[in-house]
Order: C-alpha cells, then structure tokens, then sequence
C-alpha cells in the first residue's frame, strides 16, 4: 500500500500507541522473509527504507509478485479490511535492504478509530496498491518473457522511477536475479533480454540501477 503523503503518515505511524507501545524498528537483508502466508496477523508494518515484495505462494509451489511496496508504504493491513483477525495471506519479503516499522494490530485499529485523517491516508494508499496488482497481474499474463520484463520496468518507472536527462531512473539497485523472481523468469533469461534492450539503446544501467531512456517509446513497442 503506496500513500502519496508521505511525512504526515510517517509521523503519524511513529506516534501510534504512544509510550505504552512504541514502534519497533527492524531492519532486513535482501531476500529475507518478514512474514510467511498462515503467519499469525500480529502486527502492521511501515517501510521506512528500501523495498518489498509480497507475493501468493500456490500450491503447486509456484510464487506470483502481487506487488512491490516503496518506502512510507504501510503493509499487513488485511485483518484491519476484512474486519477479522486472519493470518497473513501474503508472503513478504525484502525485496532489497529495508528499514521497517511495526506497530502492534490493536494500536492501529484504536488510531484509525480516532483519527480520520490517518484512515484518508490508509485508504489512498490502498487503492494505489490495488492498482499496482492489477498491473502485476497484467504483466505476467504475458507468456513471452520479454513482454514481461518490459512491462515490470514500465510499473518500475511509475512507482520508483526518476526523471533525470536522459530518462527515468528506476531508484533501487535491481540484481538480475532479483528480477527474475519478480516476474516468473531466470537469471539467464533475465541477463539476455536486459543485454538486447541495451544494445537498443532503450536501456542503460549504472551500478545496479536501470535508466529507461524513453518510457512511451518501449511501452509502444512491446504492446
């Protein structure tokens, strides 16, 4: 869940529970798993830093990327919705290293209750994530893994992307293989596709970080 204010939510999210139960910070390496699918639905989190991916792992084993949440998103919010206690429905995991803030279910239950504005706040943020599942689920309905691929650097563009000269800079260090899990793919593949796109004169990358140098131009071309 993405919200487009971000310091009052963030300053909002530090004061929930007050003294009695203040936010817990904690901190992930790439790849590591806050919370698993069944997971009791204790608490709810607010990135500080980095990015994280959740994910519906199938029962055939197969994991599908529902979304990538930036920093000031708030996440594990489905009990709250759904007004029962769940467990998690998502796996989430840090996408790259991230910084979080975890508050415990009850205390944000009481906040929104007692404040409106932060519940305005929640709700925006909800929606634009909604939006970016159905993007998600968009891109990997492409069976051709290059489509693919272009499609998840189009949504990167939206959500992490910054303009500069020579184009939008998508702003996380992005390795190919965590690409690759993102969209259904391999490394190899990954590499491949990422190699022509270059050779293209689409791409460009600088220490981890892709430039797409005309975003209109590759969406017209692979659509």
């Amino acid at each position: 869940m993405v919200v487009t204010k971000e310091r009052p939510l963030a300053t909002m999210f530090r004061q929930i529970g007050g003294g009695a139960f203040p936010p817990v910070v904690e901190t992930f390496e790439r790849g590591k798993t806050i919370f698993f699918p069944g997971d009791p639905a204790e608490r709810v989190y607010f990135l500080l830093k980095g990015a994280v991916k959740l994910s519906r792992v199938y029962e055939a084993g197969e994991e599908i990327t529902v979304a990538l949440l930036r920093e000031n998103s708030v996440f594990g919010v489905l009990s709250l919705i759904t007004g029962q206690r769940s467990d998690r429905f998502y796996h989430a995991v840090a996408f790259t290293p991230a910084e979080l803030l975890s508050v415990p279910i009850e205390q944000v239950e009481k906040a929104l209750k007692d404040n409106p504005e932060l519940s305005m706040l929640m709700l925006r943020g909800l929606s634009s994530r909604i939006l970016q599942t159905e993007m998600m689920i968009e891109t990997l309905a492409h069976r051709d893994m290059g489509s693919r691929l272009v499609s998840f650097l189009l949504i990167l563009c939206r959500d992490f992307g910054v303009p500069g000269q020579d184009g939008i800079t998508i702003d996380l260090k992005l390795s190919h293989q965590a690409i690759a899990e993102a969209i259904g793919s391999t490394r190899v593949t990954v590499t491949r596709l990422l190699g022509d796109l270059r050779q293209d004169k689409m791409i460009s990358i600088h220490k981890k970080k892709i430039t797409v140098h005309n975003p209109v131009t590759l969406s017209q071309q692979f659509t």
